[in-house]
Parts: C-alpha cells; sequence; structure tokens
C-alpha cells in the first residue's frame, strides 16, 4: 500500500506544479503579440494529475461537485 501512497503523492505534486508551470507558461504566450497558439486541452492535464492524487473520497467529492456545476441531465 506505500507504493500507492507514493504515487498518489508523486501525482499531486507533479499536478500542482503543472498547474503553476502550463497556465504561467499559457498566460505569458498569451500576452505575446506573435506568440504561437497552444491548444486549450493541455490545461487540463495538470487538473487529472491533482483528480488521480487525490483519495477515494476526495475523487467521489470532485465529482459530485463537477455534477453539479455541470448542466447535464440526469436520468431518474
Amino acid at each position: 500500500m506505500w507504493i500507492e501512497k507514493v504515487a498518489k503523492q508523486l501525482m499531486l505534486l507533479v499536478g500542482i506544479v503543472g498547474v503553476l508551470v502550463i497556465y504561467s507558461g499559457f498566460f505569458y504566450l498569451l500576452l505575446q503579440p506573435q506568440g504561437p497558439q497552444l491548444p486549450w486541452y493541455i490545461l487540463l492535464s495538470p487538473w487529472l494529475c491533482i483528480y488521480f492524487g487525490l483519495n477515494t473520497q476526495q475523487q467521489r467529492n470532485t465529482q459530485r461537485w463537477l455534477m453539479q456545476k455541470l448542466p447535464f441531465k440526469r436520468s431518474n
């Protein structure tokens, strides 16, 4: 079990650093007059690392929060 815990902590760390690096680089390039066009989906990748770095209960809470925020129709 220790390897799973270490892997989750590493994913969380990589995700947090990824958010800082990717978003700062994205906004820097966005402000450049002739900066390269970057695809928007690269902004999601660090959030996936953060999500998979969370424990199971936190992942469920995140899913529940996201489902409340997004306009999905739920079939009963």
